[in-house]
């Protein structure tokens, strides 16, 4: 049996993650990049397709876990008859090379420990060469890729693995460094000093929370999940991740496993307001940078996911010798969703630009030009039917929330010109934007129903109609709007949260069965915010992160049958949808009203 996708922790250095089982196993490693193939990919499969176990040879020890504060050193406390014993783990930051450090430090007495390294390059796929040099290193090459371990634990080959145990006594400390480097590379990856890189790594994170805003009595997890969207930032280009993982179900069994290791530009506002909330923005300013350079070239041919560079070929493929998690096939790479037309992401592009100048990231006009350009090619596509904000692997449909977003991509232009002064065809913008805006009430609002539907002349419900008032479409006391987040109470709720929609009912291109999606919760909860509800968006908040595992994490979403986490882990999405609500119920100035222009109502 995999352990349950919570039983994970995180650890990286802003270049690629781990993922740590509670039992001491690293079952998922990308090296060099996020989106590069697996060396540790049990997470996916069996122990054979990669994994690098460290944890007790008492299978009755007591263990428990927790990140050290303010920074990603995750410390795993191991108690047996015989002593205690810590192990920290941790990724290295900001000095050559890639590296994963685990410490293993005698608190108490003695106790055994073992470990269990099989290293399989391309996704469990290659099984390396492995050869012990005169330092007593171990180095694994196969192709372009090296690995070397370096341990004064004498690890001994068994079959295709190499294992070992050991005992760890009152204050000693053992230690274990594995660092990547491409096989050519000469000389290979040095030696580092694991103790002193410790306390640069945690110095590092520690300076960067400090300045963090708070937010009331929801600090501490907003703190973790601001930590957290860190460590899922590609350092080299700025651009944030969706999550390190690939393939992890949405729901048991099925097959609507995806590669999460893009990054969309429909998360592109959130998540610029929520690291402008939190202070952060240098990071703010590089991803609003990283997607300039994305969207380059013809507008026509803007994608609505990219890689961590700005690269558009994103092929998918199938990765038949990989079991899958719990079984649940496909395992994927890759995402055809990058060939897609899906025209939200026009006004999530426009309305991010506009959201950075208003807030004073940018005060020349340098990019006026690109969404002028941009304004041109969707002025003559928005009423092209499209596959939504899901992605839908059916046929293009005049999906609501894409049409919502189209009206916002000449909303701000339209402010833009007003409040920055900017130069464009203002009167003929705000027809066109009026003229969107008609035509969406018009055909998208169902009075029998007393709700916005998925679609044009639809009778579905979406949750992404709860973002109508979010982005400012019509004011939160709207009788559509207070009708619609009424209706989405009323039938898209599933044990106290919310499904994207029925897919049992919805036409998606897909066996039906899917979870609960954690970010359309937390977007409940701000319309409640908006709506003056707050006592019924505090206990949803409070509901919501009671679902977070031990350290604080968050998935995709949420299985309510099982009560476990559900899809790629730790989602950025829904971390950041955690700390927009945060800032919404705790702050007067909240970043629901900041993007919307909505304020609460009484």
């Amino acid at each position: 049996m995999s352990p349950r996708i919570e039983d994970y922790a995180l650890i990286g250095d802003c270049t690629t993650a781990a993922l740590v089982s509670r039992d001491g196993s690293i079952d998922w490693l990308c090296w060099p990049r996020f989106d590069s193939g697996a060396c540790f990919a049990r997470l996916l499969g069996t122990p054979d397709n990669g994994r690098w176990l460290l944890g007790a040879a008492d299978p009755h020890a007591k263990v428990t876990r927790a990140y050290r504060d303010r920074t990603l050193t995750l410390e795993t406390r191991i108690e047996t008859s015989d002593g205690i014993a810590i192990v920290r783990d941790f990724m290295p930051a900001n000095i050559p090379g890639s590296h994963i450090v685990r410490l293993v430090c005698g608190v108490k007495g003695t106790v055994r420990l073992r470990t269990e390294l099989i290293i399989r390059f391309d996704y469990g796929a290659v099984v390396p060469w492995v050869r012990r040099r005169d330092d007593g290193s171990l180095h694994a090459v196969a192709g372009p890729d090296r690995v070397v371990l370096r341990t004064p634990v004498n690890l001994q080959p068994c079959g295709r693995t190499h294992a070992g145990e050991f005992i760890v006594s009152e204050g000693e400390t053992i230690d274990f460094t594995l660092s990547y480097a491409p096989s050519y590379q000469d000389p290979p990856p040095q030696a580092i000093d694991p103790l002193t890189v410790l306390a640069q790594t945690e110095r590092s994170w520690r300076a960067w929370a400090e300045n963090l805003e708070h937010a009331g009595p929801w600090t501490d997890i907003v703190m973790r999940s601001l930590i957290t969207l860190r460590a899922l930032i590609y350092q080299p280009s700025g651009a944030m991740v969706a999550a390190p993982t690939t393939s992890l179900p949405e729901y048991p069994g099925g097959n609507r496993n995806w590669d999460y290791r893009f990054c969309w530009l429909r998360d592109a506002t959130f998540t610029l307001i929520a690291l402008m909330s939190a202070g952060c923005a240098d990071e703010a300013k590089r991803w609003r940078t990283w997607l300039l350079r994305a969207v380059g070239g013809e507008p026509g041919l803007v994608q609505i996911l990219y890689g961590l560079g700005g690269e558009r070929r994103l092929t998918e493929l199938t990765l038949p010798w990989l079991a899958g998690y719990e079984g649940a096939q496909p395992v994927r790479i890759g995402n055809a969703a990058a060939d897609q037309i899906q025209l939200d992401i026009y006004g999530e592009v426009l309305d991010v630009l506009y959201q950075s100048r208003k807030r004073g990231l940018v005060e020349d006009g340098n990019d006026w030009m690109v969404q002028h350009e941009l304004l041109k090619h969707l002025e003559m596509v928005w009423n092209a039917p499209d596959q939504g904000i899901w992605e839908m692997r059916s046929g293009p449909q005049h999906f609501t929330y894409s049409k919502v977003m189209v009206w916002v991509a000449f909303d701000r232009a339209v402010k833009s010109i007003e409040e920055f002064g900017l130069e464009g065809p203002l009167d003929h913008w705000r027809t066109l934007r009026q003229r969107i805006h008609d035509d969406i009430c018009d055909k998208a609002y169902d009075p029998k129903l007393g709700s916005f539907t998925q679609s044009y002349g639809s009778k579905d419900l979406d949750a992404s109609l709860l973002l109508i008032a979010l982005v400012g479409f019509l004011p939160p006391d709207d009788k559509r709007i207070i009708g619609t987040v009424e209706a989405i109470e009323r039938d898209l709720m599933q044990d106290g949260f919310v499904l994207r929609y029925r897919s049992e009912i919805v036409s998606d291109g897909l066996p039906p069965g899917d979870s609960p999606f954690l970010a359309c919760s937390f977007w409940l909860a701000d319309n409640f915010v908006l709506l003056g509800r707050r006592q019924d968006a505090i206990a949803l908040f409070e509901r919501l992160l009671s679902v977070c595992n031990d350290l604080g994490l968050l998935a995709e979403e949420y299985d309510v049958e099982t009560q476990s986490l559900a899809g790629n882990f730790p989602q950025a999405f829904s971390h950041i949808a955690l700390i927009n609500t945060a800032y919404n119920l705790a702050r007067s100035e909240k970043p629901a009203e900041q993007r919307s222009g909505n304020l609460v109502c009484d």
